[in-house]
């Protein structure tokens, strides 16, 4: 059941960077989709899709690897000294 709540969560990321690349795609080959007034907006929209669904999905391994102990001692979490 974890596994697929796992996969859930990261699926949505996903898809939306998916989408942003098809954006930017678009905007270069010049198509405008059809809900969006122009083609600087379109750009800006699939940037913006395209860097939250890579953020999330490399947050959510970062945070994965941390709690598992597999990551470098400079991505490791300092320890709190009282």
């Amino acid at each position: 059941m974890a596994r697929m709540l796992a996969f859930i969560v990261l699926l949505i990321p996903g898809l939306m960077a998916a989408g942003g690349i098809k954006l930017i795609r678009d905007t270069i080959f010049g198509t405008l989709i059809g809900a969006i007034p122009n083609l600087g907006l379109q750009l800006f929209l699939g940037i913006v899709l395209l860097v939250i669904g890579l953020g999330f999905f490399a947050g959510f391994l970062l945070h994965r690897d941390r709690k598992n102990g597999r990551v470098q001692a400079k991505f490791a979490k300092k320890k709190k000294e009282i």
